[in-house]
C-alpha cells in the first residue's frame, strides 16, 4: 500500500507539472515529453482494486480471430476530416498520413538507439517548418546522433507520395527487414484502397516526415494542413500549422481496464482556434463582418422608463417565433443600443418611443442602411419575417 501511495503521489506531481507547462505555454516538445512520463507512471500504477470496477466493451463486430479490419474506421475518420474541412471553406488542404510502426522500424534499421527514438521523432516532425539541414543539425549537434545515421534517416523522411510510395517501400531491402515497418506499410496500402473507394485519395499524401510526438499512437497517424492560407494584399501567409490531426491509439484505453485488455481506438480532433484565426484573417482582408448571434431584431427604446414596454414587445416577438432580444439596462441610451446591433450583426431594431406608443406603431430600423419606417404593431411580426427571409448583405 505504501508503494502505491508513493506512486500515486508521483502521478499527482507529474500531472501538476504538465498543467503548469501548459499554463506557461511551454514548447510542444517539452509538454509531450512530460505527458509521456505521466502516462508511463499511470501505467505503472495500474488499476486500483479497491475502487469500483468498470467494463470496457469493444465493437460488436470485433473478434480475436482477426476479422475486424482496423483500416475501415481509420479511413472513415479521414473521410470525416475531409468533409469537415471542405464544408468550412477555409482553402485547399492536404492530409498527411504515416504510421508509428513505420517510423520505429525506420529508426531501428537506420541505427538510432532505442533511448533516442522519441527525441529524434520530435526532430523529424519539424520538417514541415524547417529545412532538412536544420533538422539534421539538431539531431547531430543537440541530440548526439551520428551524422551517418542522420543521413540515412534523411533518405527516408524526405519522401512523400501515394500508394506507389507504399509499394516501393515494401520492396525496400533494408526497411523490409523490420517486421513492424512491414505491418505498418501493409496497413497503409489497405488504407489507400479504402480511401480510393471513399473518393478522397487525392487529398491524402503518405509523408514519412510526419511523426506526431505523442507516445500513445500505435498505428496510423495523420494531420491536415492548408496548402495556401488566404491573405490580404501585401500580407504574409498566416502560419497556423495543422488544422486537424489524429491517429490510432489501441493501447491507451486498455491502461484503465483492470484486466489490461486491448481496446481498438482511433480518433481525430479539429483545431478550432487555428481555423478561427484563418477565418478572421480572411474576413479582415475582405473587410467583412461576422454575425455573432442569430438574433433577428433588437427591441430598443428611445426614451427612459420604457422597460415594461420593451419587455411586452420582446415577449410578443418570442411568442411569434421571432429571435429577438433586448439590453438588460433599465434605461439604455439609444445610441448604445444601435452600436450593440452593429457590433453583433443584428440586422433590425424595433424602437419604442412615447410617440410610437400613442400612434400604435413601432419604428423599424435597418442597421445596415439606417433606414427607418413606422410599422403598425399588429403588422410587425410579418414585416420582420419578410425582411429576415431575404439574404442579408453583411458589409
Amino acid at each position: 500500500m505504501a508503494e502505491r501511495a508513493a506512486l500515486e503521489e508521483l502521478v499527482r506531481l507529474q500531472g501538476e507539472r504538465v498543467r503548469g507547462l501548459k499554463q506557461q505555454k511551454a514548447s510542444t516538445e517539452q509538454i509531450e515529453e512530460e505527458v509521456a512520463k505521466l502516462l508511463k507512471l499511470k501505467a505503472q500504477l495500474g488499476p486500483d482494486e479497491s475502487k469500483q470496477k468498470f467494463v470496457l466493451k469493444t465493437p460488436k463486430d470485433f473478434d480475436i480471430a482477426g476479422q475486424f479490419d482496423p483500416m475501415i474506421p481509420d479511413a472513415e475518420c479521414l473521410k470525416i476530416m475531409c468533409e469537415i474541412l471542405s464544408s468550412l471553406q477555409i482553402g485547399d488542404f492536404l492530409v498527411k498520413v504515416n504510421d508509428r510502426r513505420i517510423l520505429d522500424g525506420m529508426f531501428a534499421i537506420c541505427g538510432v538507439p532505442d533511448s533516442k527514438f522519441r527525441t529524434i521523432c520530435s526532430s523529424v516532425d519539424k520538417l514541415d517548418k524547417v529545412s532538412w539541414e536544420e533538422v539534421k543539425n539538431e539531431m547531430v549537434g543537440e541530440k548526439g546522433l551520428a551524422p551517418e545515421v542522420a543521413d540515412h534517416i534523411g533518405d527516408y523522411v524526405q519522401q512523400h507520395g501515394g500508394v506507389s510510395l507504399v509499394e516501393q517501400l515494401l520492396q525496400d531491402p533494408k526497411l523490409s527487414q523490420s517486421k513492424q515497418a512491414l505491418e505498418g506499410l501493409g496497413d497503409l496500402k489497405l488504407l489507400f484502397e479504402y480511401l480510393t473507394l471513399f473518393g478522397i485519395a487525392d487529398k491524402i499524401s503518405f509523408d514519412l516526415s510526419l511523426a506526431r510526438g505523442l507516445d500513445y499512437y500505435t498505428g496510423v497517424i495523420y494531420e491536415a494542413v492548408l496548402l495556401q492560407t488566404p491573405t490580404g494584399a501585401g500580407e504574409e501567409p498566416l502560419g497556423v500549422g495543422s488544422v486537424a490531426a489524429g491517429g490510432r491509439y489501441d493501447g491507451l484505453v486498455g491502461m484503465f481496464d483492470p484486466k489490461g485488455r486491448k481496446v481498438p481506438c482511433v480518433g481525430l480532433s479539429i483545431g478550432v482556434e487555428r481555423i478561427f484565426s484563418i477565418v478572421e484573417q480572411r474576413l479582415e482582408a475582405l473587410e467583412e463582418k461576422v454575425r455573432t448571434t442569430e438574433t433577428q431584431v433588437l427591441v430598443a427604446s428611445a426614451q427612459k422608463k420604457l422597460l415594461e414596454e420593451r419587455l411586452k414587445l420582446v415577449s410578443e416577438l418570442w411568442d411569434a417565433g421571432i429571435k429577438a432580444e433586448l439590453l438588460y439596462k433599465k434605461n439604455p441610451k439609444l445610441l448604445n443600443q444601435l452600436q450593440y446591433c452593429e457590433e453583433a450583426g443584428i440586422p433590425l431594431v424595433a424602437i419604442i418611443g412615447e410617440q410610437e406608443l400613442k400612434e400604435g406603431v413601432i419604428k423599424l430600423r435597418s442597421v445596415a442602411s439606417r433606414e427607418e419606417v413606422d410599422v403598425r404593431r399588429e403588422d410587425l411580426v410579418e414585416e420582420i419575417r419578410r425582411r429576415t427571409s431575404q439574404p442579408l448583405c453583411i458589409c
